[in-house]
């Protein structure tokens, strides 16, 4: 009886180990992923945090309310950047779409119309036709959009993320990458929570290295 006590207690022991632990930390090639080479970040002085989405995608979509809440925490030595992916043709009409809204000044005011337009109204845009129909909708003139979509300011802020795109490795999105250094998402990490966390511990990471 003695030597069966003895074995339960041990094996209740075993199950509360895990829990005594400290948890786990995050592991690059596990959570996130080296960026080879680091890219150069648009500001040196503070610590980048790029987020690669895509209008047409349902996950950022559905990350926006998360989103705005982590980036209303985040001190002023962090610098958010949002950049539309572009792995493909067909995601090129939405990545000139956002950069058009960006040079237009209009890109605070459109950027969740567009997405809500797409996801929660179920809509389409898929010709220029159709998103300057969308613009025009919101205020802006039929001629300063086709003035500005055309502009060279446009094509070579496209052109940049197609580049950027595949510098730093992105296969889907939303994906982020910290720094120029390392890139991380909800699948890679295990979830959206996770993902924040591992996000907030590579700034952390890099305020260390800079001695802040």
């Amino acid at each position: 009886m003695r030597l069966t006590v003895r074995r339960w207690l041990g094996f209740g022991l075993l199950l509360l180990l895990p829990l005594a632990l400290p948890a786990a930390g995050f592991q690059e090639g596990k959570e996130y992923a080296a960026v080879s080479p680091p890219q150069p970040t648009n500001d040196p002085s503070k610590i980048e945090v790029v987020e690669l989405f895509w209008y047409g995608c349902p996950h950022c979509y559905h990350l926006e309310p998360q989103l705005r809440e982590w980036l209303a925490g985040q001190p002023d030595d962090v610098d958010f950047i949002r950049m539309p992916a572009i792995l493909g043709a067909n995601w090129e009409l939405l990545g000139r779409a956002r950069y058009t809204a960006e040079l237009l000044g209009v890109d605070d005011k459109l950027h969740q119309a567009l997405f809500d337009y797409l996801h929660r109204e179920r809509k389409r845009l898929r010709s220029v036709d159709e998103v300057r129909n969308f613009f025009v909708a919101h205020g802006v003139s039929a001629e300063d959009f086709d003035n500005t979509w055309n502009s060279f300011g446009v094509v070579a802020k496209v052109n940049r993320a197609k580049q950027m795109s595949r510098r730093y490795g992105i296969t889907g999105v939303p994906a982020f990458v910290i720094d120029g250094k390392y890139r991380t998402s909800a699948t890679q990490a295990g979830s959206e929570d996770k993902m924040f966390e591992v996000i907030n511990m590579l700034i952390d990471k890099e305020r260390k290295a800079r001695g802040q």
